[in-house]
């Protein structure tokens, strides 16, 4: 999230002017060798580049460069469609929708490393897909996305308890044995159940692989079918998140604990360990053997005038480097794009007045003069302030717990927050599906409603809850990530709050302080977005089901059995107005329960510098750098160093 006030607009604006003066004052003309992509990454570095631990946009961003999943989607086609990337045709399914018939791609090989027989990456087969999946249910792995497995394929839920089950019942004699007089006991124990983790030697204990599931098989090494407990429409898009990707045996259990910094994937670029700067950047390179894959030639029909198909047919990627720079603050992104030093930015909401006239929210000529376009796109988002159900204060269901939860979410002017920081160009809305989803209330507001402000109601609430004018009501802790103008934001909320005297203790922490507090369930009110995985609002629902509690997507450790059961039966059925029914029930349940404060959905607005082409933004997916080219030779302004 971000912020704005005006003495922060106008300092920024001034060291704007000051930075590319001195820049046109003494600047060269610099040209790089090949084509080098410069995109930002507005986070601190992601802590692991394996797919089963990653859960942010930002761990997709950086992680699905190099590594790839069975499907796609399509670049330039709206609404979002999917088509092969590892696979030679789009799946068949059964009649019943239970099993699906896939036929790998041949010819596509991991990325030569040392972890392969002479260092040369072998072709990707079944046996790889089957193991990179059974990586999200080894809990050793610390996967952060099972839910997307969960209850899903057959056997799969079974194996994930017999095979966790029995490591555990592994460590429990390991340590059992310590008692024995010689200590060999042990060694020999661990001889037979541990695995070696490269230059960390015996790590842990063995989770087997090769223990088969009924879910899978194995017709050859390019056919396979799945088959599912019942039949779920999401399985297809899961299948295009990246936490579902493949990755290759040889290279995890060579690298073990390092294998989050040094990838192995099919993807068109590779990291290696050393040009992954923390802090500062991450520098891919073009895959010399990256399997055949083409730029496009389906398209809508503006994509035409747009230049977006004018390199159809192209081999991919087009470019030899790219290079992801992270962004904790948004001002140095800013002055990087406008110093030339990225190809584009996003336009922190500070810097919106600096780039769009507010009244036609229009580009502002000099920006067209230099060759810059800007694109606007909406987002599929849900940003909220959640309540840990589990805490002793905030959490419960009972009518106490209730009330005072529904009386903070009165007393939080969400337009308020639209207007100050994001120019107005958000949509506000109830519930925790985002506009253009099945679910979505019209005009944004349910029937039954607690979105603010309403002073006067929540004071009620809040007496009936048992705190009259606040009063034995302890501080509230609230959580939310530094960087961007999150700490403005947050005396906001503070002060929208202090209204009905209820005291605000806010915790500013790194990103990703802030997702280990969630997921360990530390953090009584905590603030942040999920932006929607696909295109159905079944996803979002999923945030509240039971079984997805912390360390899961559910942060809010929501938990009703009547949510559940319509949930399970909202999960099997295809799109319908029976479904919607379902989706609207949900909804209703959540807005009276209130474990969230919300919502908000972003517009985000993109400015791109005059080299930079085929961008089509989109933020549901992010493999799409592969697509981009820039102008050769590219060239850009920078300070010189004297």
């Amino acid at each position: 999230m971000t912020w704005r006030t005006t003495m922060g607009r106008m300092g920024s604006q001034l060291l704007v002017c000051l930075v590319v003066t001195l820049c046109c004052g003494s600047c060269a003309r610099v040209e790089e060798e090949g084509k080098v992509l410069r995109l930002p990454l507005r986070s601190d570095d992601p802590k692991s580049l394996d797919p089963v631990q990653g859960s942010t946009q930002y761990d997709n961003k950086a992680t699905c460069q190099i590594y790839e999943t069975l499907v796609q989607y399509k670049y330039l086609v709206r609404p979002l469609a999917l088509e092969p990337l590892l696979l030679s045709e789009m799946p068949t399914v059964s009649e019943d929708r239970l099993t699906y018939h896939f036929k790998l791609k041949k010819g596509v090989y991991f990325h030569d490393d040392p972890c392969f027989p002479d260092g040369k990456g072998r072709e990707l087969v079944t046996d790889d897909v089957f193991y990179s999946w059974k990586r999200m249910a080894d809990k050793g792995n610390s996967p952060k996305s099972w839910w997307l497995f969960e209850n899903t394929i057959q056997g799969f839920d079974n194996f994930r308890d017999e095979q966790n089950s029995a490591v555990d019942a592994k460590k429990k004699a390991i340590a059992a044995s310590t008692s024995a007089d010689d200590g060999q006991t042990t060694w020999r124990l661990f001889e037979v159940f541990a695995k070696k983790s490269g230059d960390d030697g015996i790590e842990e204990v063995a989770f087997d692989y090769d223990v088969p599931i009924e879910g899978f098989q194995k017709i050859n090494d390019y056919e396979f079918h799945v088959i599912l407990k019942e039949p779920v429409p999401r399985f297809m898009w899961v299948l295009a998140m990246f936490q579902t990707a493949i990755v290759p045996r040889e290279a995890v259990e060579t690298y073990g604990k390092r294998f989050g910094r040094h990838p192995v994937g099919t993807g068109p670029f590779t990291l290696a360990e050393d040009d992954w700067l923390p802090g500062q950047r991450m520098v891919y390179y073009k895959n010399p053997n990256y399997h055949a894959s083409y730029y496009p030639s389906e398209h809508m029909p503006d994509d035409v005038a747009e230049g977006w198909t004018k390199d159809a047919g192209k081999r991919l990627p087009l470019v030899d480097r790219l290079e992801f720079h992270f962004f904790v603050q948004d001002q140095p992104m800013w002055l990087s794009f406008r110093t030339g030093k990225l190809d584009y930015t996003e336009v922190p909401d500070e810097y919106f007045d600096e780039a769009f006239i507010k009244r036609t929210r229009q580009l502002r000529p000099k920006y067209t003069r230099e060759g810059i376009t800007a694109q606007r796109v909406k987002l599929l988002d849900f940003i909220f302030r959640g309540f840990n159900m589990e805490d002793e204060l905030l959490g419960g269901y009972d009518e106490k717990s209730k009330k005072l939860r529904q009386a903070i979410s009165l007393a939080v002017d969400l337009d308020e927050f639209n207007e100050v920081f994001y120019s107005g160009i958000n949509s506000v809305y109830d519930g925790p599906i985002p506009p253009g989803l099945d679910g979505h209330p019209t005009d944004g507001r349910a029937k039954e409603s607690y979105r603010g402000p309403n002073l006067e109601r929540a004071r009620k609430l809040l007496a009936e809850a048992g705190y009259p004018d606040g009063k034995g009501l302890p501080p509230i802790e609230f959580y939310t990530s530094t960087g961007r103008n999150n700490a403005e934001q947050t005396e906001l909320l503070k002060r929208q709050l202090s209204k009905i005297n209820v005291n605000l203790k806010p915790n500013l922490v790194e990103f990703s302080t802030l997702i280990e507090k969630v997921n360990n369930k530390k953090a009584p009110l905590f603030g942040f977005a999920w932006g929607s995985d696909y295109p159905d609002a079944e996803n979002n629902l999923a945030l509240f089901y039971s079984p997805n509690v912390s360390p899961g997507s559910n942060h809010y450790n929501y938990n009703r059995p009547e949510y559940d059961r319509l949930y399970e039966q909202a999960r099997t059925m295809p799109p319908s107005p029976e479904r919607t029914k379902l989706y609207v029930q949900m909804r209703d349940m959540l807005i009276e329960d209130t474990p969230y404060v919300g919502s908000m959905g972003r517009t985000r607005s993109y400015l791109i510098n005059p080299w930079l082409k085929n961008l089509k933004v989109s933020e549901t997916f992010s493999n799409w750098p592969k697509y981009l080219d820039v102008s050769e030779p590219r060239v850009y302004a920078t300070e010189e160093v004297n």
